[in-house]
């Protein structure tokens, strides 16, 4: 299970993000009242999504000793909410000696990384408030 937890002081938007090993700053961009100290929520959103195909494909390829030598993953996320409705684009380059058959399976590998898979299957979230 993994667990993150997030705190805000007085200082507007900026926010601190911890992992059991790892801190992280988020923010929101000047033009919204923030500092832009750090990425604001829909980036790391996409940047979750964007970090776990490329890893996954680099652990595919090295199980397969397949000679990907570099990927490049661009996420656009985008809220439309008229239709209430998110709309995630992922555009992946491969680069390294790889034929047609490999960047096809490469690219069945990146809709199976986990983030992909959370993503595109139902989501529920429980959210409890804790008295002081």
């Amino acid at each position: 299970m993994t667990k993150i937890a997030a705190h805000i002081g007085t200082q507007l938007y900026k926010t601190e993000i911890k992992s059991p090993n790892h801190i992280l700053i988020a923010d929101e961009p000047e033009s919204n009242g923030g500092n832009d100290l750090g990425f604001d929520s829909k980036e790391l959103l996409a940047s979750s999504l964007a970090a776990c195909t490329s890893i996954t494909l680099r652990m595919y390829a090295d199980r397969k000793k397949w000679n990907l030598t570099e990927v490049k993953v661009e996420v656009t996320l985008d809220r439309d909410p008229s239709e209430n409705k998110t709309k995630i684009e992922r555009s992946i380059q491969l680069f390294g000696d790889l034929d047609a058959d490999q960047k096809i399976r490469l690219l069945a590998i990146a809709n199976k990384c986990p983030i992909h898979l959370i993503l595109s299957n139902p989501i529920e979230i429980k959210t409890e408030l804790h008295q002081e």
